[in-house]
């Protein structure tokens, strides 16, 4: 599961690059239409993905959890019960403030790109919220990257302090 919404994180990176490489290209209305359909796409598989990251690294600590509880190894007064739990929450913290911002200036980006189309921006305000989207995302790509892996970490250490 975890690589296929690296895998759509991906996707989703790699289309706003082209977005913004169709966009900055473009000379005629075909290759605007051209540029605003892989907006489109790109953004809404970014938000996608994100979005279900973001649900995958909940389900993760309170798998943790649930495991660590089944395992009789639960309640606040156990240190490692503590220690596993609050691991998983300190590696997805970033990824949801990281994935967040990524979100919210990739949708910015992509109303904006409206504003321009209609002439009422001009389109350097729209390619450097379109260029900070992007390395919004790449932050948020690196941050889902450590998340998972720290995640991974915990359950299998949780796992072997449980004997599974």
């Amino acid at each position: 599961m975890a690589q296929a919404l690296l895998t759509a994180v991906g996707i989703g990176v790699l289309g706003l690059l082209a977005t913004a490489v169709l966009g900055f290209r473009a000379g005629t209305s075909a290759e605007v239409g051209r540029h605003i359909v892989f907006g489109i796409f790109s953004t809404c598989v970014t938000l996608l993905a994100h979005s279900m990251m973001m649900f995958y690294l909940i389900g993760k600590g309170k798998a943790v959890k649930d495991a660590m509880v089944e395992g009789g190894r639960a309640g606040a007064e156990d240190p490692e019960f503590r220690k596993y739990v609050g691991r998983i929450a300190a590696a997805r913290r970033p990824v949801f403030l990281v994935a967040t911002l990524a979100m919210a200036v990739t949708m910015v980006a992509a109303i904006i790109g409206a504003s321009v189309d209609t002439g009422m921006l001009p389109p350097i305000v729209h390619a450097m919220i379109g260029y900070g989207a992007i390395a919004f995302n790449l932050a948020a790509l690196r941050a889902e990257l450590s998340a998972l892996s720290e995640s991974s970490r915990v359950v299998d250490e949780v796992n072997r302090l449980l004997g599974s």
